[in-house]
């Protein structure tokens, strides 16, 4: 037998060698797994009903049950360790904040978690950023650095982040959806040794630096985009999309499914990643991602966050009137006329350093009844069954437009057998110039900017154009 394949073949907990794959996994599944594996992929499992699936899909997460393994942390393989480029700027130095006996103790028994599982390790840096300790709405508490004086001297990675909508366009025809979530993600990606000064920190007696790529840093998001675009090689954009560390695999049938996820879950075991095993869903035929609930072609927003919008309360502050409106604003494209409806909340979008003060954003304000209106409408229409449907490329499209005199709106759709179903709603408030416009000129304006907001849909095809005034009709 040679090396290579002595290397194949051997156990990673105990080391040791086995003439076959075979023989491996089965000494893996009796000896050398976690105990606890076997019910985490009994329950991941659980919701295929057919026995035979079921039988097939656990034996391929069985496969790579080391994706699943979490005992020890894990550095994935990655061409480069991640660099922090601050160029030939001096060190940045704040010095650690005060903070009561209470929170000391929470920080030492972070700092010790970090040092045990060798996320940290000791430092002389000259480099120092603040530690900050973030409450939780749960009472929780998060352990965070604040690098923003690292981040500002630090040179951008302009690497993509892929669009969101983009990703879910790529999901027509698929019935079949696994989501895979990385345990501490970036906590996997290997620092530069170099660049690990540079994330260093103080407590009150010690100094340390992170061994591997920290929450918080400027480039962790690019640089993780670009990890994980470059294992999911090939397959993305054909059976597995990332954002982040959210990873989808999606097929039209289940024998289908289980190819794609054997060749994502290779590819994702040898990078040496590891998976939390609690938040992924596998082979599923409905679906939670990225804020939305998909099924059979079909779009929702997600329950659990239509809930936390719909329970907010009156909001007392400007920062709790644009948060509001923000985050209803990640499902406009749900809202016909969402424009027009939020428009009077968006008066407390911070535009100026003064507004973005934590003073100015923390003042007290009264909602006048517009604002009033338009919070009670928005919670009204999101308590309905929002639903898009995913667009098909093999059918043709249809645009509906209409013009008030504040604004415009318009529908994309499709035709399906049970009728026109919609794709997308954009709306968009006039200006006072646009509205002194005649009533054509609104219409005409609300037609080219439909078409210039989907034209990735229609560019280079046929589609038809909806319109009630009239006057158009003709062209």
């Amino acid at each position: 037998m040679n090396n290579n394949t002595d290397s194949e073949h051997q156990c990673y907990v105990c080391q040791e060698q086995f003439l076959s794959r075979n023989d491996l996994q089965q000494h893996l599944c009796r000896k050398c797994y976690p105990p606890e594996m076997r019910e985490q992929i009994g329950k991941l499992t659980q919701h295929i009903e057919n026995d035979k699936q079921q039988q097939q899909l656990q034996q391929l997460l069985w496969k790579h049950g080391k994706l699943f393994d979490i005992r020890q942390p894990s550095i994935i393989k990655a061409t480069v360790h991640h660099a922090i480029e601050t160029g030939t700027h001096p060190p940045t130095y704040t010095p650690p904040y005060r903070v009561s006996y209470k929170d000391e103790q929470i920080q030492r028994e972070e700092i010790d978690k970090l040092l045990k599982q060798g996320i940290i390790e000791e430092s002389t840096s000259p480099w120092s950023s603040p530690i900050v300790l973030v409450r939780k709405k749960d009472g929780s508490v998060r352990f965070c650095i604040d690098f923003r004086k690292l981040n500002n001297i630090t040179t951008k990675d302009a690497f993509p982040m892929p669009r969101i909508d983009d990703i879910f366009d790529h999901l027509s025809h698929a019935e079949y959806y696994t989501t895979i979530d990385f345990k501490s993600g970036y906590f996997q990606v290997g620092l530069d040794p170099k660049d690990r000064p540079k994330t260093a920190f103080s407590t009150r007696d010690q100094h340390y630096q992170f061994t591997v790529l920290p929450q918080g840093v400027t480039n962790g998001p690019p640089a993780f985009q670009r990890i994980v675009s470059q294992i999911l090689g090939p397959t993305r954009w054909q059976h597995s999309l990332a954002y982040l560390d959210d990873v989808i695999i999606y097929s039209p049938t289940f024998d289908q499914h289980l190819i794609h996820l054997d060749d994502v879950l290779n590819r994702l075991n040898n990078a040496n990643f590891r998976l939390n095993v609690n938040k992924c869903q596998i082979a599923k035929t409905a679906i939670d991602f990225l804020g939305h609930h998909i099924e059979h072609s079909n779009i929702r927003p997600n329950a659990d966050n239509i809930r936390a919008l719909i329970e907010t309360q009156q909001p007392t502050t400007a920062k709790e009137a644009f948060r509001f409106v923000k985050a209803a604003e990640y499902y406009r494209k749900f809202i016909p006329g969402f424009s027009t409806i939020a428009q009077p909340l968006y008066k407390y979008a911070p535009t100026t350093k003064e507004q973005r003060s934590q003073k100015s954003q923390s003042t007290l304000i009264n909602l006048s009844d517009d604002e009033i209106h338009a919070f009670n409408e928005l919670k009204r229409i999101l308590t309905h069954d929002l639903v898009l449907r995913i667009p098909d490329q093999n059918l043709s499209f249809k645009i509906q437009t209409d013009a008030s005199k504040i604004g415009i709106g318009a529908v994309l759709m499709q035709t399906h057998p049970n009728g026109d179903l919609p794709i997308a709603y954009l709306s968009k408030k006039l200006t006072t110039t646009q509205m002194n416009w005649p009533a054509t000129e609104q219409e005409c304006y609300a037609i080219i900017f439909a078409i210039e907001k989907w034209h990735k849909y229609l560019d280079g095809r046929s589609f038809i154009i909806e319109t009630d005034h009239k006057p158009l009709l003709p062209f």
